[in-house]
């Protein structure tokens, strides 16, 4: 399948893209270029090969959880900016 000028003129047209006759010449070649590329892909054999979802294996680089420093609230309240009723009180974000 290969893209024509025309193709090209439309699209440009609908992405209101204003192209000069080089550069409708040079995206016309182009994107026949890519779909010549993908021509070539569809036609490897890939029936020995395994589908994955990435090239690389990836393994979780988590940490363990593990308890750290624990603090009083009322400590930590008496040094907030603003407190009520035991809980730190922020402003209003909508």
């Amino acid at each position: 399948m290969a893209i024509s000028r025309e193709e090209v003129e439309k699209t440009a047209f609908i992405a209101r893209l204003e192209l000069s006759e080089a550069e409708k010449q040079m995206f016309t070649e182009q994107l026949n270029a890519v779909l010549d590329y993908a021509a070539m892909l569809e036609r490897l054999d890939t029936e020995q090969v395994e589908p994955t979802v990435y090239a690389l294996s990836l393994q979780n680089v988590l940490r363990e959880d593990s308890l750290g420093e624990e603090f009083e609230r009322e400590k930590l309240l008496q040094i907030a900016p603003d407190g009520d009723n035991g809980f730190f009180k922020v402003p209003k974000i909508i």
